[in-house]
């Protein structure tokens, strides 16, 4: 059986390989995480289909993909739902429509449960964000309770951070850093300045 994590605990670790099914341009496709690599991939993983708050993320994050694709990013949603249940829910309803990443399928809980986002009582996943770079490192995760929607700017910022410090080494991005604004380079130097 697969250990389940701590979330936080991912930071800087390598993403575990596993295999899933996904629902993607009206096909079953079987995968494996480290089909991804030399890609920049955000999990992004929600609650159930069907529902109430995950068709307003599936479809901010869609309106958000082709930008992400241009950054070399692929999305995967995930939950714990088959990919026939993924098909019904994009066929049916007007928001998944607009979903053109792949959908993964988790029924066993399986790749929630080795990411720390599992609630074993109802089987569901928590929302959960975790953003892998294209050497399979996991650079962030966050995870929030499922009565709080994500948002697909922030996630795009966040990836644009990312890919700044995996470019420039030893600088770091500060809060709310977009491109083009000025970096920090720690160092004692900068102690007491800020």
């Amino acid at each position: 059986m697969e250990e389940e994590r701590n979330a936080f605990s991912l930071i800087n670790q390598e993403l575990p390989d596993m295999t899933m099914k996904i629902y993607h341009e009206d096909k079953e496709k079987d995968i494996k995480l480290s089909d991804y690599r030399g890609k920049w991939l955000v999990l992004f993983f929600y609650p159930a289909d069907f529902t109430f708050v995950c068709p307003t993320e599936l479809e901010d994050m869609a309106g958000k993909y082709p930008t992400l694709q241009e950054m070399n990013t692929e999305v995967i949603s995930v939950s714990t739902d088959t990919i026939f249940v993924h098909k019904a829910w994009h066929d049916k309803s007007e928001a998944i429509g607009k979903v053109t990443f792949p959908m993964g399928a988790d029924p066993t809980g399986r790749l929630c449960r080795a990411l720390g986002t599992y609630i074993p009582e109802e089987g569901l996943s928590l929302r959960g964000t975790f953003i892998v770079d294209p050497d399979g490192i996991i650079k962030a995760a966050e995870v929030h309770d499922n009565s709080i929607g994500r948002n697909a700017d922030e996630l795009v910022r966040k990836i644009q951070a990312a890919q700044y410090v995996a470019a420039h080494g030893g600088e770091a991005c500060p809060a709310k850093w977009k491109p083009g604004e000025k970096t920090l380079t720690p160092g004692l130097d900068l102690v007491g300045k800020i």
